[in-house]
């Protein structure tokens, strides 16, 4: 069998802005942007265009704010997790809570509407030399 994931869908009060969120966090490029949705896709011609499922947010009416937990969402591996987290903030992210003590070695962090996604650990020499 022949599949793959195309999208990733996100619901959004405003896709627009969740795209450019994401685009700043991400460095991706936004492809399509009508009144009711938006894509992100990465960098045209960068390694992962093509084969990485772009990001696709779609309006919700503005009464269905989300309430609970994400049941998926992204990890981020950046190279510098700590600056990450401070570029992060200044786009507009927001550190979260969902229970996580302080043992874990990943930032769980809210984009602006209140989707969680978490900022790992870079990997070690060692994890890279494997990859």
């Amino acid at each position: 069998m022949s599949i793959r994931v195309q999208c990733v869908i996100y619901d959004a009060i405003d896709p627009a802005a969740q795209a450019r969120f994401w685009a700043e966090v991400l460095g991706w490029r936004i492809t399509h942007e009508v009144e009711k949705e938006s894509v992100l896709e990465p960098p045209q011609g960068s390694r992962e265009d093509g084969v990485v499922p772009d990001i696709l947010f779609v309006k919700v009416p503005a009464d269905e704010t989300k309430t609970i937990k994400n049941r998926l969402h992204m990890d981020l591996r950046p190279d510098d997790q700590a600056a990450e987290v401070e570029r992060i903030e200044r786009l507009g992210g927001k550190r979260a809570s969902v229970g996580q003590d302080d043992s874990v070695s990943w930032v769980v962090m809210n984009d602006p509407e209140g989707n969680e996604f978490c900022v790992l650990r870079a990997f070690t020499p060692e994890e890279l030399a494997t990859l």
